[in-house]
Formats: structure tokens, C-alpha cells, sequence
């Protein structure tokens, strides 16, 4: 897990500590605006940290990208070396920049989706407990049962379960959705830069890394790729791959690029 996919868990601990400190027998208006704000100061702390997260480890992802290629292509024989001549030439600058907004709202929709969760749970709930105690008789003699309380409870700490809900209708947990997309979009701008730099420097082919993989990418595992569509050769151009079976969510897979995909030994 990333450090920020842990803050991102740490945060919802928090939260759902707050809600579950709630007395569910005397849900007042004061009370409920009081947890809110608790949880309101605890999001926009974690906003603060995750866009500052954002704007540190995307670039450092390109730039490994960029080192990497460096190196990989002989201009270079040792990162130190590497990094003294990589730079960020005009299309990496303009990539690094729209992936830390994509990357930045991505994350973004998290913290809104479970502020949006968690104030439509305490008003319902507040709304649920105000019924229960005028059916009991809350100025008499009788109170909330216990199975009515332990259900308030047990909707308030579902409140922060859930993140996000992608397109294909799958919840996901915020920190194991935060996870995802973080290892994706750095691992994105690393073979994204490194494919920018080759090509910069007259390399239009790469080759897939080989990690022993079980899944669909065990099918494209050490394949010459095209980094250009009309580069010469019958190899599929990188562009093109199916991203369900290859460079998919959370892929570990590489692309090291080479000048002569004839001397490639596979």
C-alpha cells in the first residue's frame, strides 16, 4: 500500500471513530454539526496531503521514466550520469502536468464521495433516532431499544466504506481505490516519459519487461512494440494494445527502449 492509499485508510479510521462517538440518544442539532465539522477538518487535511503527494511523486515518476530510457539506450551508464542530462523535454512537461490535474481530481472524488456518504448517513440517521425516541417515549420512562441503537451504529460506521463506484458499478474501499490509482498513474508516467525520451532520441521500438506473470499480460511478456505508429517492422504499435490484458490498473510492466529491434534477443 502507498503511503498515501495509508492516510487515505488512516483518515476513514478516524472518521468512523468520530461518527461512532455520536450519542445516538440525543442527536441535537449542535451535536450533529459538531461531528461534521470534525470530519469536514479531517478531509480537507487529507485533500492537503494528497494533492501535495500528487505534485511530489508524478514527476518523480517521469523522471525515473526519463532516467531509465537514458540509460537503457546507452547515452548514459549510471544514473548519476543519467540524471545530469535528463530533462523534461516540451511533451513530457505537458504530460506531467495534465496527469497531476487527472490524478489530483481522481483522488479528489474520494474525499467528496465520503463527505457527500457521511452527511446523508448523520441526517438519517439523526432524522431515525429523533422517531425512535419520540415512539419510546424519550421524556418517560422508556428509551431506544438496543437493536435500534446497534442499527444507527452499525449505518454510521458503514457511512465511509465505500469511496468510489467505477463505471462498472464496483465499490471500491478508499484506500484500496486511492492504492489503485496511485500505483497506476506513477507507473503510467514512468513508461509514458520513458517512451517520450526515446522516441526524442530517434528510438521507435521497446521491448515488454518479463515478470513471469499469470494474468492476460503473460501474453505480451519480452514482445517488440512500436513507440510510433509508422516506425518500420510488423510490430504492434504500443498505442494499440488491448488494456485489458496489457499496461492494465496497477500493471507492473515496463518498456525498455531499443534503436534495432533485429538485436533484441528474446
Amino acid at each position: 500500500m502507498t503511503d498515501l492509499a495509508a492516510a487515505y485508510k488512516d483518515a476513514v479510521k478516524r472518521i468512523r471513530a468520530e461518527l461512532l462517538s455520536m450519542d445516538l440518544t440525543d442527536m441535537s442539532r449542535a451535536n450533529t454539526a459538531a461531528a461534521l465539522r470534525e470530519v469536514a477538518r479531517i478531509l480537507s487535511a487529507l485533500n492537503k496531503e494528497s494533492a501535495e503527494w500528487v505534485a511530489t511523486n508524478i514527476p518523480e515518476a517521469a523522471r525515473v521514466g526519463v532516467v531509465k530510457a537514458i540509460i537503457d539506450l546507452g547515452v548514459a551508464e549510471s544514473v548519476e550520469a543519467a540524471e545530469k542530462i535528463a530533462k523534461f523535454n516540451r511533451i513530457n512537461s505537458d504530460m506531467v502536468a495534465a496527469a497531476i490535474a487527472d490524478t489530483q481530481s481522481d483522488l479528489l472524488a474520494v474525499t467528496q464521495n465520503i463527505d457527500r456518504r457521511t452527511k446523508a448517513t448523520v441526517r438519517k440517521v439523526a432524522a431515525d433516532s429523533f422517531r425512535a425516541n419520540m415512539a419510546a417515549g424519550i421524556n418517560g420512562w422508556r428509551t431506544i431499544s438496543r437493536d435500534i441503537l446497534a442499527g444507527l451504529r452499525a449505518e454510521l460506521g458503514k457511512a465511509v466504506d465505500t469511496g468510489i463506484i467505477d463505471s462498472a458499478g464496483r465499490r471500491w474501499k478508499p484506500e484500496v481505490y486511492v492504492d489503485m490509482v496511485t500505483r497506476t498513474k506513477t507507473a503510467e508516467m514512468s513508461r509514458n516519459a520513458a517512451t517520450n525520451e526515446a522516441i526524442q532520441r530517434e528510438a521507435y521500438y521497446g521491448v515488454i519487461s518479463r515478470h513471469g506473470a499469470t494474468d492476460a499480460c503473460r501474453e505480451y511478456e519480452g514482445k517488440i512494440v512500436k513507440l510510433i505508429p509508422d516506425a518500420p517492422g510488423d510490430y504492434p504499435y504500443i498505442g494499440e494494445l488491448p488494456r485489458r490484458k496489457i499496461f492494465h490498473p496497477c500493471c507492473r510492466h515496463t518498456v525498455t527502449p531499443v534503436r534495432d529491434p533485429a538485436r533484441v534477443r528474446n
